[in-house]
């Protein structure tokens, strides 16, 4: 397993960093492949709460290519997707899943946000409930370029949210991000509404592994982990997780 090359705590968060994304998605892996063994040893079964976009494809692949995971134990949820977007539709983070992981793996069971809901209201009540059933035992997480985790833009966050998933509407920088990204030819095709978890559920997670990599997000990385901790950047709240680990390659980490 590739060595971070610097590892260290701000506040009651591990942060490691790495050479390289390659490097740094293969030891994430290895983590979460050891952790899962050892709760599934415990336990019996585990439940995880999955993120999707760029930077979680290579962390993935590496984590399904170790294999010795009890898959047939392990409940999945997402952490949020698009509000009237299809389960085939390719930027929607049911499709993304499905293909990334439920297909390779086969798990016991993998519970979706309906983003076509006809009653959005009653599918953030139907969620909730399902997520409430069982305690969760792994988060994995990425940032998005306005600090948001999952859905939860600056404008919209509350590190105190009484809900469990909610209805938002997503700011202009986390729509352009998705256009970006390669999901959207344009921001007029990026949904303005979406479901998402809480941050407050987010923190419930036993475990929490959040990735961050790449130039794009080494402002924000800086932001997190040497400004205020504030809504104005929601992953800044992962400061206070003792239970979170935030992993970076040189280039995410270039301007610490």
């Amino acid at each position: 397993m590739p060595a971070a090359k610097q590892n260290f705590r701000v506040d009651d968060l591990t942060v490691q960093i790495y050479n390289s994304s390659t490097e740094m998605a293969l030891s994430v892996a290895k983590i979460v492949q050891q952790y899962l063994q050892s709760v599934i040893q415990k336990q019996g079964k585990a439940t995880v709460l999955l993120a999707t976009g760029n930077s979680q494809i290579q962390f993935l692949d590496a984590l399904i290519d170790l294999g010795n995971v009890d898959w047939s134990q392990i409940t999945f949820f997402h952490l949020d997707e698009y509000l009237g977007i299809s389960a085939d539709h390719a930027a929607s983070f049911r499709y993304y899943l499905r293909e990334r992981v439920e297909k390779r793996v086969q798990p016991q069971q993998f519970h979706y946000i309906q983003g076509d809901s006809l009653q959005p209201v009653a599918e953030c009540d139907r969620y909730t409930k399902l997520l409430q059933a069982q305690p969760i035992d792994l988060c994995c997480l990425g940032i998005g370029e306005n600090g948001h985790i999952a859905f939860n833009d600056p404008s919209v966050a509350d590190f105190h949210d009484p809900y469990s998933v909610k209805l938002v509407k997503l700011d202009n920088i986390n729509r352009q991000q998705q256009v970006n990204t390669g999901y959207f030819s344009d921001i007029s095709s990026v949904p303005q509404y979406a479901f998402t978890l809480t941050i407050s559920t987010i923190c419930t997670a036993k475990k929490i592994i959040c990735l961050a990599s790449g130039k794009r997000k080494q402002e924000i990385v800086k932001k997190l982990l040497q400004g205020d901790i504030t809504t104005d950047c929601p992953a800044s709240i992962l400061r206070k997780q003792p239970q979170g680990m935030l992993f970076l390659d040189e280039d995410s980490a270039s301007l610490l």
